[in-house]
């Protein structure tokens, strides 16, 4: 295995979760303080408005970034954005508007992941039109979004294409940053690397095996050289579900709270005992991510949380 890690910013490792499966805000907050105050980089949350498969789904859907809004006058530190919000779900001018707007009350902490979306019940169920080919969408959100935040103050930002057109948009607000990190991801071959290289400043895979990871991080780095953008400007992240207690009770107990099953959990993601999860995260980091989102869907599990913070973090290589 080649040693990706030489020579790069800091490693970073943020806890991502899905607010859809039954999350109020209330909730999302503890969580995400819990994620400041046990030294973790940022937190993010899927933008999902249906909860996945059986289960009580009560309280009932959150906005992403009405969640994140409020996230960013409650906490201090911490990066907060989505992964991912989808296309389908905003027009590409409001969507630079709320993140721009998110990014002033975080004081500068907001980071845009932008997806074509994939859950065609969540957009049934609430009259969400859901074309078959989103791709274009993606690409031309991205490209206004973009367009609009680095216009310069006192312009205006134009914009025709197939889905959307832009007629002397202010282009206002600023995001407080120079520039709002963007996660674009996917397995997709060719589009999503494609994509990710032009508007990206980083790429993120999930739910995949190392191996997969390898090949998509090369496929990403290809497709930055194909326009003479050097990959190491893109950053490489890893999102995967994680279990990690000290004991077999805990550990399976915090299986059977998200539905896991105990004998394929540990294939792929991260799961076991903190010294597993460290090697797990290590190999990652080896492979090239400079940033790995664990994926904790049970936000009542603050103990979790701790333990991930207390026994995990401190012993990665490469943090600041």
């Amino acid at each position: 295995m080649t040693d990706a890690t030489a020579n790069r910013p800091a490693f970073e490792v943020c806890l991502f979760t899905e607010p859809q499966q039954g999350a109020s805000y209330d909730t999302q907050l503890a969580h995400a303080s819990a994620t400041e105050r046990f030294g973790f980089d940022g937190w993010f949350r899927s933008d999902h408005y249906l909860r996945m498969g059986a289960g009580d789904p009560l309280p009932g859907p959150t906005d992403a970034w009405t969640t994140l809004a409020g996230l960013a006058r409650e906490t201090s530190r911490i990066r907060l954005g989505t992964l991912v919000s989808s296309a389908t779900f905003r027009l590409p001018a409001i969507l630079a508007i709320q993140v721009a707007q998110v990014d002033r009350m975080s004081g500068g902490r907001a980071e845009l992941g932008l997806g074509t979306g994939w859950f065609a019940e969540e957009h049934l169920a609430y009259g969400i039109p859901f074309p078959e080919k989103r791709f274009g969408l993606l690409e031309e959100q991205l490209a206004i979004v973009t367009g609009l935040w680095e216009t310069p103050e006192g312009g205006t930002f134009d914009f025709t294409g197939e889905h959307y057109a832009l007629d002397a948009a202010p282009a206002l607000p600023k995001p407080q940053q120079q520039r709002v990190p963007v996660i674009v991801g996917g397995g997709g071959p060719k589009r999503t690397p494609a994509i990710a290289a032009r508007f990206a400043t980083e790429f993120n895979i999930g739910f995949r095996g190392e191996d997969e990871v390898a090949e998509k991080f090369a496929g990403v780095r290809r497709a930055c050289e194909a326009i003479d953008r050097d990959p190491a400007t893109l950053k490489l992240s890893v999102a995967l579900p994680t279990i990690v207690a000290t004991d077999d009770v805990a550990y399976r107990r915090r299986l059977a709270a998200i539905g896991a099953d105990p004998d394929t959990f540990a294939e792929v993601n991260v799961a076991g005992t903190p010294a597993e999860a460290i090697e797990k995260i290590e190999r990652l980091r080896a492979l090239g991510a400079d940033r790995v989102y664990l994926q904790t869907v049970d936000q009542l599990d603050l103990e979790h949380v701790e333990l991930l913070g207390t026994e995990v973090l401190p012993h990665l290589g490469g943090r600041a």
